[in-house]
């Protein structure tokens, strides 16, 4: 490869990663015109336009961005070998993109804005919005360089950092006609939910287990943002079943009651993935290694206060006798002609 090429691919590879010509001439220490000199010679030499504009910024071609994915690897291989340990946080400047929900920017964002304030002054962190279906795709197509998801499948390209087994819970208004000291089963059934469904999806775990146990909830309103929880449940008669972590504001200045959940919810533990092309960016893994610290401590901490505060919800002899009763009652229908078998299981009541 002729040192042209190498270095166009370079300038290439620096407006793919920030987005804009501006930006990449900064992370390359280049003047604006130097960079779109080379960008004219890259359309000349791979024939292609590459970059079209889209309002103010610029979109890459479909060319483009097979390339990128082409290149990424060994560019960063090619960084990596000439040097290893090139990453000073004191004095980087770089772009770190991280796919990630409304509610691990809450948690993380402004912990990790402080240390990079403090001693990683020309480092930049974008939130990129996405679903959790395609976090992994994302990094495959190096649209961001971290990811938060849920329930990591094993994948030979994509490396997984465990981060938290979110503790559900169940929260209303302090006034609610509920928030006793103990939330049943009957009552938690039979109330008016609230789900948060990042999908538009209008079932979850909750519905999950308590399908487990025959029974079945009313979802009367869901809404895609966490944010939008507090007020919702401040000006109605709705209760929600959510991560604490995710209300822990709320939680902890009393603003909203919390209980255990009446039947046990599985949880979707939550990871942060990267690409195995950057297993070796040392930059990257400074990025990587604060937020796990960030997010590890806060957990910590919140485990302990949550704990002096949780009202009792969830009791596993009421459930253990709701599905004995259940199973018994089930028994006997098969025994018996349609008509009887619908009175009896009409029989079956909620434990409270």
């Amino acid at each position: 490869m002729r040192t042209q090429d190498l270095s166009l691919l370079m300038i290439f590879d620096a407006i793919m990663t920030e987005g804009a010509i501006t930006r990449a001439a900064d992370r390359l220490a280049m003047t604006q015109p130097a960079v779109s000199n080379a960008l004219s010679r890259m359309r000349v030499a791979w024939k292609d336009e590459l970059f079209v504009k889209d309002g103010r910024g610029i979109q890459p071609t479909s060319f483009a961005r097979n390339l990128w994915s082409q290149i990424q690897e060994p560019l960063g291989q090619l960084e990596t070998a000439v040097n290893p340990d090139d990453f000073e946080p004191a004095t980087a400047r770089r772009t770190f993109r991280i796919a990630a929900t409304d509610s691990m920017v809450d948690m993380v964002w402004g912990p990790l804005r402080k240390i990079i304030e403090k001693d990683a002054p020309g480092i930049n962190v974008y939130a990129v919005p996405y679903s959790t279906r395609d976090a992994e795709d994302m990094l495959k197509d190096a649209e961001a360089e971290l990811a938060f998801a849920k329930q990591y499948r094993q994948d030979s390209v994509i490396r997984a950092d465990h981060l938290i087994d979110p503790r559900w819970v169940v929260v209303m208004r302090p006034d609610h006609p509920l928030a006793k000291e103990q939330l049943t089963l009957n009552e938690f059934v039979n109330a008016d939910h609230l789900l948060v469904s990042l999908t538009g999806d209008v079932t979850g775990p909750t519905d999950q287990a308590l399908n487990n146990l025959g029974l079945k909830r009313r979802v009367a309103m869901s809404v895609n943002q966490f944010h939008n929880v507090p007020s919702l449940l401040n000006q109605t008669n709705l209760i929600c079943v959510a991560p604490s972590l995710v209300l822990e504001k709320e939680i902890f200045s009393g603003e909203l009651a919390v209980f255990e959940t009446p039947v046990e919810i599985s949880t979707s533990p939550v990871s942060l993935l990267w690409h195995k092309r950057q297993d070796m960016d040392a930059g990257l893994k400074w990025v990587r290694d604060l937020i796990v610290s960030i997010i590890r401590e806060r957990v910590e901490r919140h485990e302990m206060l949550l704990s002096q505060c949780c009202r009792k919800g969830y009791c596993a002899a009421t459930v253990k006798r709701f599905m004995e009763e259940r199973h018994s009652v089930c028994t006997q229908v098969v025994a018996q002609t349609p008509d009887d078998a619908h009175a009896n299981i009409k029989k079956v009541k909620v434990a409270s």
